[in-house]
């Protein structure tokens, strides 16, 4: 009942941490968030195709109720640059961007992206989120980031071009209508960016996105902009959202659904990333399926509010954290303060150039491109760059709604193929540096085996997907040793195991005892124990022939190989075969000096 009450009124878990002095930082907080979001609102309001209000009452409505219902103490929720794209890339076939029937659609898929998050949540799926490869985001992150960039780039140079398309047809486009170019536009946007990038260099404290708005508005005016021509961002019609449910929207849900799958699925990606990033860093508790359930509720009501799809901000996460906030309240506050801004400043927004939001926007863009990160990616997986490269690819050349399936698809594809092909080999042991003995891979570093006793290790799980890979590998390395008939079989990496896996022991138990040799099976984890004793191995094998060590399974193996051939051996791999030279009281010197490690 506690549970419940925790999830339908999560701030029960944090409102007892409220104390003055938490207030005013909270509050100082808040204020410095609400100053840096309004360029950042219109800017993203922009990406998505929408009048800039939008991406303002998405920072107020949706952060107020993300940071009510959701886990996190520092995150604040509200616009972001790659839901802003997909936002824009789903609809654009749909309707014109900026147009009343865009903005009906874009209040429906939010609408639907929220309920999609918070059945999800529901649902308790939050640790899914996490077999989404880190890989996807970083390339549906690239995609996204060169996608608004293209967008951009007609407004910077001043120019009329068609939208639509993928970003190969939007640069041709772009290069058609560049003898067209405004320099005066084009000398707004530079102007705007160079601002923006001093600003980032030498005073990170400061507004630098308001500062860099300024200097392009400023620039604009001094040369008399608009009667040249320069495009202005124009009114804000209401500077507050009102309720207005998008109904004329109703029957275009069943195409708008594929997006808002991916919409949803971005926005959650995002949040639990940020959510838990920050929770880690400040050794708080993190509940991803509740914040799940804040982003679904954030967004479910902000699209009857008049907002757009949103997630974790980690721009305005990361202002709060150093501004010292302590508690959601101060996501909450920073609601409050942007309402009031908005009433006494919204009749400024209408002097702002586009081609000055331009230039911002390509500064955001290129922000968003991790490019360590792709360094990262690409010089150390080749199955993780396979994921990012279709995932890039998809996002460039089709559609950015569908390279985030791309990538969930390659993501599981590559999970089940590592999953079904364990690492299965054969282990020797050689002397360390330090004169210690230590069982390695023998075929890898070609190390002398003993003729009779074979040590296969498998790393991974032994189920129905994995077993026709271990089973082949397993007969070819006993096609490749034949006279090795004593195998110790050690299930190091394997936590448990199914009915499948269990048949595939059961039938080379028996094979190897036809053949006139040995099977003993290392395992020490007790559920796999649980396991073997279900699927009736144990009762196939004997206890006898099970062990908790390599040295117990070489001490027991011992006593059952041919001392003939090891009167002939030069090989002495193991420390016992120094006392075996074929007799039986060597045999028992041998036995009480097993110590492998």
């Amino acid at each position: 009942m506690t549970d419940l009450m925790d999830r339908a009124l999560p701030p029960r878990r944090w409102l007892s941490q409220v104390t003055s002095q938490t207030l005013r930082h909270d509050t100082f907080a808040g204020f410095s968030n609400a100053a840096i979001v309004i360029p950042q609102g219109v800017a993203f309001a922009t990406i998505a195709g929408l009048p800039p209000e939008f991406g303002l009452y998405t920072a107020m409505i949706t952060a107020a109720m993300a940071a009510f219902w959701g886990s996190s103490m520092v995150m604040i929720s509200g616009p972001t640059t790659a839901i802003s794209a997909v936002v824009f890339a789903t609809l654009q076939d749909l309707a014109a961007p900026g147009t009343a029937r865009f903005i009906e659609l874009a209040l429906m898929i939010t609408v639907l992206v929220g309920l999609i998050q918070l059945a999800a949540g529901l649902a308790r799926l939050g640790g899914l989120v996490s077999f989404v490869s880190h890989s996807v985001m970083t390339a549906f992150t690239a995609a996204a980031a060169v996608l608004i960039a293209t967008s951009q780039l007609p407004g910077a140079f001043g120019v009329a071009v068609e939208g639509g398309g993928n970003v190969l047809e939007r640069l041709h486009r772009l290069v058609e209508s560049l003898p067209a170019t405004s320099f005066l536009s084009l000398a707004i946007a530079g102007v705007t960016l160079s601002t923006l990038l001093l600003c980032q260099r030498y005073a990170r404290r400061l507004p630098g996105f308001l500062i860099a708005l300024i200097a392009g508005a400023v620039l604009c005016f001094v040369l008399d902009g608009p009667a040249s021509g320069v495009a202005m961002v124009g009114e804000i019609p209401a500077a507050f959202p009102t309720f207005a449910p998008p109904t004329n929207a109703i029957g275009d849900i069943g195409a708008l659904i594929p997006g808002a799958m991916a919409i949803a699925l971005v926005g959650l990606l995002e949040a639990i990333s940020i959510g838990r990033a920050f929770a880690v860093r400040r050794k708080e508790k993190f509940d991803a399926n509740q914040e799940m359930i804040g982003q679904g509720l954030s967004n479910a009501v902000g699209g009857v509010f008049q907002c757009y799809a949103g997630s974790g901000s980690f721009t305005r996460s990361g202002v709060n954290a150093e501004a010292g906030a302590k508690t959601p309240i101060a996501a909450i506050l920073s609601s409050l303060f942007l309402a009031v801004m908005l009433l006494m400043f919204s009749d400024f927004i209408r002097f702002i150039p586009v081609p000055a939001m331009a230039g911002l926007i390509l500064y955001v863009a290129w922000r968003l491109v991790d490019f360590a990160e792709l360094r990262r990616v690409i010089s150390s997986s080749r199955s993780e760059t396979i994921i990012l490269a279709l995932t890039l690819l998809a996002g460039l050349l089709v559609e950015l709604d569908f390279a985030i399936y791309v990538g969930v698809i390659a993501s599981f594809a590559v999970f089940i193929y590592q999953s079904s092909h364990p690492s299965i080999r054969v282990s020797a042991p050689v002397v360390t540096a330090s004169g210690r003995r230590k069982f390695r891979n023998a075929d890898m570093h070609s190390i002398p085996e003993c003729p009779q006793i074979v040590t296969i290790r498998i790393d991974g799980p032994l189920y129905f997907g994995s077993v026709e890979h271990v089973e082949h590998e397993f007969e070819t390395m006993r096609r490749k040793r034949q006279g090795q008939n004593h195998v110790l079989f050690y299930l190091k990496g394997v936590g448990k195991i199914d009915l499948a896996g269990a048949d595939f022991l059961i039938d080379a138990i028996r094979k190897i005892r036809a053949e006139g040799g040995t099977f003993r099976i290392i395992a020490l984890f007790p559920p796999l124990l649980d396991s073997l004793h279900r699927f009736h191995v144990i009762e196939e094998i004997g206890e006898d022939h099970l062990h908790i060590s390599k040295g117990d399974a070489l001490a027991a193996a011992i006593k059952d190989i041919d001392y003939g051939i090891c009167a002939t051996c030069t090989k002495r791999v193991f420390l016992e075969c120094t006392d075996l030279p074929g007799n039986s009281s060597a045999l028992s010197r041998a036995t009480e000096a097993a110590k492998v490690i």
